[in-house]
Formats: structure tokens, C-alpha cells, sequence
């Protein structure tokens, strides 16, 4: 019965779950319909409400966001939105902080999250997966010496949670793995391995990546 019970529960779980996130985005986004007016909403003019309007919703304002931004008018109305937010003292701070991460993740020209890596942490000879954001910026290179990555060590199973560190680009190792499959591998705490191989690369030992830097 135990087995029976533990089985039942592996379907469930997964399942029950994935409805409630799924019905917790449909019902934040159906919000979105309260900002129309009346005569839009779909209790006019269909007399109940149709779950998932606001997702469509959202899409179509997302959408038309992008298609006015595109053109030459709606760079200058970005412009002036962003001009007018920056005069605001909180606002500003939070805006471009928001602004310039994602930027750095969505953007088709970044490189953020374009890379697994493995990297050894908290300490030598303890491997943990990373993903390379990109090098090191502003005053921090004239205290660096040779050539170093940012990378983002992820917590898990959480891996919005993490930690941002530079490590000498001779100590990381480039993973012949997706950064899908890194992901579930992080969720998963390792349980749900991915089909994949490094990049022909055995692990060195500790201090051994470093050594040969030193002397190439």
C-alpha cells in the first residue's frame, strides 16, 4: 500500500502543482482585464466571465508594446518614458537596475546564461554547476590580473537564489550541456541527470587549471 500510495503521489504532485501555477498566471493576468473599460469586458457583452482573456490580453499589449517601440516614433516616446522615470528619485534606481538585468538576459546580442560551466565551490575539489554572465567591468579589471569570468553559482532547488562570483577563466570548465539541462539538473538536486557529455574535458585537479595558466 505504501508503494501504491508513494507511486500515486509522484503523478499527483507534479500535476496538482503545475495547475496551480498555471491557474495563479491565468488569474494575474485576467487582472489586467479590470483596466479596460466596461463595455470590453467580457461580462458585457457575453453576460460571464471567460477565464484566460487576460492572457490573450496581456499577449496583445505585450505585442502592440513592441510593434510601436520598433519604429521611430515609439523610440522617441521610450525615450521620453524613460527620461521622465529618471527624474524620480526612487523610481530611477529601481527602473534601471530592473531595466539593465533584462536587458542582459533577453536581449539577442547578450551573453547571460549562454553557458553551463562547472566550476569548483565553496572549495577546492567540490564541483558545483555555474553559468557564465559575462567579464568582469569598471574598476574591478585593475585589480584582476588575467583573464576572468562572471559566472552565477545558483542555489538549489531555487536557483533564482544565488551566488555572483569572478573566477580565473582557467578554472571554469565549459559544459556540453544546454542551459535547459543545467537548470533541471539544478532543480532537481541532481536526481534528474542530463543526457549530455562535457566537452571532452576531464576535471582537473584542485589548483592544477591555475598552475598551467601560470606557466602558458
Amino acid at each position: 500500500m505504501k508503494k501504491y500510495f508513494i507511486t500515486g503521489l509522484l503523478i499527483w504532485v507534479p500535476l496538482g502543482i503545475t495547475l496551480w501555477v498555471l491557474h495563479l498566471l491565468v488569474s494575474t493576468m485576467d487582472q489586467t482585464l479590470l483596466l479596460l473599460p466596461e463595455q470590453f469586458q467580457t461580462e458585457s457583452w457575453l453576460g460571464f466571465h471567460v477565464p484566460g482573456m487576460g492572457v490573450v490580453m496581456t499577449f496583445i499589449v505585450v505585442l502592440a508594446t513592441g510593434l510601436v517601440a520598433a519604429n521611430f516614433l515609439g523610440q522617441r516616446l521610450l525615450r521620453f518614458w524613460e527620461g521622465a522615470l529618471g527624474r524620480i528619485p526612487v523610481v530611477k534606481s529601481i527602473y534601471n537596475s530592473v531595466k539593465q538585468v533584462s536587458d542582459t538576459l533577453f536581449t539577442s546580442g547578450g551573453h547571460a546564461f549562454r553557458k553551463a560551466l562547472l566550476v569548483q565551490y565553496p572549495r577546492e575539489g567540490s564541483w558545483t554547476i555555474a553559468f557564465l554572465t559575462g567579464q568582469p567591468g569598471g574598476d574591478v579589471v585593475n585589480h584582476l590580473h588575467g583573464e576572468y569570468w562572471s559566472v552565477y553559482v545558483p542555489t538549489t532547488p531555487n536557483p533564482t537564489s544565488g551566488f555572483f562570483l569572478m573566477m580565473p577563466k582557467a578554472d571554469v570548465i565549459e559544459l556540453d550541456m544546454s542551459v535547459d539541462a543545467a537548470l533541471k539538473y539544478i532543480i532537481s538536486m541532481g536526481v534528474v541527470a542530463p543526457n549530455g557529455r562535457t566537452s571532452g574535458k576531464t576535471l582537473p585537479k584542485p589548483g592544477i587549471a591555475r598552475q598551467q595558466a601560470v606557466n602558458q
